[in-house]
C-alpha cells in the first residue's frame, strides 16, 4: 500500500508509462518505448522522493537517474545491474529527443534488446516499490 495521494501520483504516471512502452513496442516504435522505460524509473525514483519531501515540496526537476537515486537515498542499495540499467537508460531521455543523437539511439535498438529493456524496468519499478 502507497502511504499517501503524493506518492501514489508519482507511481501511477510510472505504471502507466510502462503500459505505454509495452504498447509502443507492440507497435514496433522501439525509440519511443525506450524513452519511456527512462520516463518509467524516473517517476518511480521521484515517487520515492516525494515521501521524504515536505508537504508542499515537490521532487526535483532533473532527469538524470543516477542523481536521482542519489537523492531517493536508493542508489548503494542498486545491485550492479540495476546500476547498469540506471547508465544504459539515462540517455534516452535527453539525447533520444535530438536529430544528432536519435538516429544513433534508434539504430542501435532491436526489438529483442527492447524487450530485454522493458522487462528489466519492470523488475526495476517493483524493486523501487518494495523501498516504501
Amino acid at each position: 500500500m502507497i502511504p499517501n495521494e503524493k506518492i501514489q501520483y508519482w507511481f501511477d504516471l510510472a505504471d502507466e508509462d510502462l503500459s505505454v512502452a509495452k504498447i509502443l513496442i507492440d507497435n514496433n516504435k522501439l525509440l519511443y518505448a525506450a524513452f519511456m522505460c527512462h520516463q518509467v524509473v524516473e517517476k518511480a525514483l521521484k515517487g520515492i522522493i516525494a515521501r521524504d519531501c515536505a508537504e508542499d515540496e515537490i521532487p526535483p526537476k532533473i532527469h538524470h537517474l543516477t542523481k536521482l537515486a542519489k537523492r531517493a537515498l536508493l542508489f548503494e542499495k542498486l545491485t550492479e545491474e540495476q546500476k547498469s540499467l540506471l547508465a544504459d537508460i539515462n540517455p534516452l531521455n535527453i539525447e533520444a529527443r535530438y536529430p544528432e543523437y536519435k538516429r544513433m539511439i534508434a539504430d542501435s535498438l532491436t526489438l529483442e534488446k527492447l524487450r530485454k529493456l522493458i522487462a528489466e524496468t519492470e523488475e526495476l519499478l517493483c524493486w523501487i516499490k518494495t523501498q516504501l
